[in-house]
């Protein structure tokens, strides 16, 4: 049977797995395949004659993953590695490849999972979150479990998920094996605790093997085909930041182009990639001067010494403030405003989200040491930007589109780290960067699918990739682009290429909406209900939706413009449209790539 006809049907495994053994394989070259076939033959041999001589272990350590960003995998991941070391059987699966009926089967369950937008379940765990608050969600009696939960205390709903799948799992009858963790953007050592815990806890339960026992996971089999990493970036060269906007555009959008090298990373359209980044040296020299601190005062950080202006540039957030700094600071400056501000869970949400650390400097003087400055500050965290390139068609290059983070406060700009970081580097410029995979934002298999693509602003951004992947490929099913933003002659982002793919047929339509070029107001959600019926035949007809952008605003009025259509064309109540494209996302046809 060929690869391409494969399916879960005639196979054991799961729809995901046959999902990602299509992925990883279209990416081996001939020998790469035929070296992998046989390790995998090879694999199957020792693994068959190890069962006939030695008894396989009791039981199974499941260790569960949901994660928007690719932290929760991570974390997962490394959990199973440690099992694995000391010899338990492990089964390291995504939330979304996990079949829910198996979960009564269950005696040992790890989870991991993260918390998206406001409270929500990342795509790859909406089913079993949604599963475990159902009726159809079976007693657990004999289950044992802990839960990490990654969240953002910025945002309202720090760790909501987790919380969900801590508090079901215990009402549905499972014992707790350690008390669910909460982690901050800062998760690393509270995750590592966590990951030491719940293994000592396991010990008394589980019956080890001194033979290895294997990790069933063909998802992280597949995200360790690459050398790079966060923990471990390639150090690329940058070799264009160059302005996209016009010259009296409102906002600075560049395209970046930046090169692997010999690196031999790999992505597909949909992923995103992750940039390490330097603060600004004058943004650092603000906040040392404003706190007369020195600049070179010795500082420790994870056992490396270093000047408090060298750790501030290369190693500590500045643009991103979070609560727990808030308010510290308001212990430290003693000021009743800024104290109260930081009591009341609301006005602390906005004031993070509007605020930088020089902001707070200027604003609440305080009597500090370069140590508790440190100590303070989170680690500094790569920003994970959407790939705006197809790597059939740029081969060694990665294409980002990147919009400057600009803001003016008290008469002064501030910007956003990464984005002036890639703004302002200069050809030739290293950059330290990643692939994160994005296995919930793919193109179909069947290249004769309808697409339908939402993307303002530097949303467009993924759809370019789709574009190109298509154009390079020979693909020639419809494709239809919703684009936005203030100005058609400031902000077309690249329309030459957009008109190019028109006249080629790569793109069949192209609607968009300049909000700000005629009296009232228009957006993408308006033009896709103008476009409603049509829409709805493309539905009707198996098309795929794509949604990337802002999640605030833009992602929400789109997502009621589609319920709105779906109501008035397919003659069904809100609640019925609701249910619709609740389908469609369980189906991988309503995708999105929010943030």
């Amino acid at each position: 049977m060929l690869l391409k006809e494969l399916s879960s049907l005639a196979s054991p495994l799961s729809p995901g797995q046959v999902d990602k053994l299509k992925q990883l394989t279209a990416e081996l070259s001939a020998v790469q395949l035929a070296w992998v076939s046989g390790y995998l033959s090879a694999s199957a041999e020792l693994g068959g004659a190890a069962a006939t001589t030695e008894s396989a272990p009791e039981q199974t350590l499941t260790i569960l993953y949901g994660s928007q960003t690719g932290n929760g995998r991570g974390v997962a991941t490394d959990l199973a590695q440690k099992a694995q070391e000391q010899g338990y059987a492990v089964n390291l699966i995504s939330m979304a490849d996990y079949k829910v009926r198996q979960l009564k089967q269950e005696t040992l369950l790890l989870a991991v999972v993260s918390t998206h937008g406001e409270g929500e379940a990342p795509d790859d765990a909406i089913e079993l979150h949604k599963f475990l608050a159902s009726k159809r969600a079976p007693k657990l009696d004999n289950l044992h479990y802990s839960v990490l939960a990654l969240g953002d205390s910025s945002y309202e709903f720090f760790c909501q998920t987790g919380k969900d799948f801590d508090q079901r799992l215990s009402a549905l009858g499972a014992k707790a094996l350690a008390p669910m963790v909460e982690c901050d953007v800062d998760y690393e050592s509270n995750a590592e605790q966590w990951q030491q815990t719940v293994l000592e806890a396991v010990k008394p339960l589980i019956a080890s093997s001194t033979s290895s026992a294997n990790v069933v996971s063909i998802g992280s089999a597949a995200s360790s085909t690459q050398m790079y990493s966060k923990q471990k970036p390639y150090t690329a060269e940058l070799l264009v930041s160059q302005k996209l906007t016009g010259r009296d555009s409102d906002r600075d959008v560049r395209h970046v182009e930046i090169d692997l090298g010999e690196s031999e990373l790999s992505y597909q359209p949909g992923d995103a990639l992750g940039v390490w980044f330097s603060n600004a040296e004058d943004l650092v020299d603000e906040i040392i001067n404003k706190l007369s601190l020195d600049a070179d005062e010795s500082v420790t950080i994870k056992d490396e010494q270093l000047t408090l202006r060298q750790a501030l540039i290369s190693h500590r957030e500045i643009t991103q403030i979070h609560p727990s700094l808030v308010q510290g600071w308001a212990q430290l400056s003693g000021d009743e405003q800024l104290t109260a501000l930081s009591e009341d869970r609301e006005q602390l949400r906005q004031f993070v989200l509007n605020h930088q650390l020089a902001d707070l400097v200027a604003q609440y003087p305080v009597e500090i040491t370069a140590f508790q400055l440190v100590e303070l500050l989170r680690p500094i965290t790569p920003r994970l930007y959407s790939i705006a390139s197809a790597q059939s068609d740029v081969e060694s290059e990665v294409h980002l589109t990147v919009a400057l983070v600009e803001d003016e406060r008290e008469g002064v700009a501030r910007f956003g780290g990464a984005s002036r970081f890639l703004a302002e580097s200069e050809e030739g410029a290293e950059v330290k960067v990643y692939v994160e995979p994005n296995n919930h934002f793919r193109l179909p298999e069947n290249p004769q699918t309808p697409v339908i693509m939402i993307g303002p602003g530097t949303g467009v951004a993924p759809f370019r990739s789709f574009m190109q992947e298509r154009s390079a490929l020979g693909n020639t099913g419809d494709s239809w682009l919703f684009f936005g933003n203030p100005h058609f002659e400031q902000d077309f982002l690249y329309q030459t290429e957009w008109q190019q793919y028109l006249k080629d047929g790569t793109l069949s339509r192209l609607d968009s909406a300049f909000s700000r070029d005629q009296a009232h107001k228009i957006y993408v959600q308006h033009r896709i209900a103008e476009q409603g019926e049509t829409l709805w035949q493309w539905l009707e007809a198996g098309a795929h939706i794509y949604v990337c952008g802002d999640a605030e605003r833009m992602a929400k009025d789109v997502h009621q413009a589609l319920v709105d259509l779906v109501a008035k064309y397919g003659s069904k109540s809100e609640e019925e449209a609701e249910a619709f494209l609740a389908t469609l996302r369980s189906e991988k046809r309503y995708q999105k790539d929010v943030y």
